[in-house]
């Protein structure tokens, strides 16, 4: 009985952890993070990101690489606001399967350099999944558009 007691208790402390505010908005930022630091970059070095769009081929790459700053940043910002948090979730999460499908085409490269495109393939659909879990949670909430 004692040990319901306390394995209850603890089950109460972390839940109060793991659902505060503050860890939710953590949360998101971290799911953010590389769109902001990326938007961010582009945004300080816009010829950098012009290249970029160049080297996957993409044209024309000025109006790509400005499509992709308002992406990266706009999205992680209406993530981050709670303000049409689903639409900013559901633009960054088809984002970021097209880029990915761009960027990360592993099946094309030799080992050992298949590996580590792979591997970002792979971590990129799991983002893309933490995008849909935003906005089905805030679709689901009838969190639409406001936090």
């Amino acid at each position: 009985m004692a040990i319901n007691r306390i394995t209850s208790g603890a089950l109460r402390i972390v839940t109060a952890i793991a659902t505060h505010r503050i860890v939710h908005f953590i949360a998101l930022l971290g799911l953010c993070a590389a769109y902001l630091q990326g938007g961010g970059q582009k945004l300080l070095d816009f010829n950098g990101a012009v290249g970029e769009a160049q080297h996957f081929g993409l044209a024309p790459a000025v109006p790509i690489a400005i499509a992709t700053i308002v992406t990266e940043l706009g999205a992680s910002v209406l993530i981050l606001s709670g303000y049409y948090r689903w639409v900013g979730a559901l633009w960054l999460a088809g984002f970021t399967l097209v880029a990915t499908f761009v960027a990360n085409r592993f099946w094309e490269l030799p080992m050992p350099d298949r590996f580590m495109v792979e591997n970002a393939f792979f971590e990129h659909l799991g983002l893309i999944g933490g995008f849909l879990l935003v906005a089905w949670h805030d679709l689901k909430r009838g969190k639409q558009p406001h936090p």
